[in-house]
């Protein structure tokens, strides 16, 4: 009975960790793909406009898409601190590495909303 008890935590944290993996394996492999048909016909002396390699499947980036991924991060952190504090506000103990936690992802959304902002999409300038 007693290793059940354990399987009940480690599968909360190894199944997020599982799914991640899947998606991120398959997401790069249908890149891999992309970039091999892209290399055979640079290699066969195929022209490629940008219809081709639109229609391979290969996604123009969006305009402000670092300040939505920027907010995206930091709403994970704003979440993660408000959850060490509904833990329990009585603990201090809880509240801070709970903080220390949402840090991360807080920074990183940070740094991607500075990036959004100050170093923008430029191709619009030129014109």
């Amino acid at each position: 009975m007693d290793g059940f008890m354990v399987l009940i935590p480690l599968s909360a944290i190894l199944l997020p960790a599982i799914i991640v993996g899947i998606v991120l394996y398959f997401g790069n492999k249908n890149k891999r793909e992309i970039l091999e048909t892209v290399r055979v016909a640079a290699q066969s002396g195929t022209v490629l406009t940008p219809e081709v390699v639109k229609s391979l499947g290969v996604q123009e980036r969006k305009q402000g898409s670092e300040i939505r991924t920027g907010m995206t991060w930091t709403a994970v952190a704003a979440a993660v601190l408000v959850f060490g504090w509904a833990v329990g506000p009585e603990e201090d103990m809880a509240f801070r590495v709970f903080a220390g936690i949402a840090a991360f992802p807080g920074f990183i959304g940070l740094t991607l909303i500075a990036i959004g902002v100050f170093m923008g999409d430029k191709s619009n300038d030129a014109e």
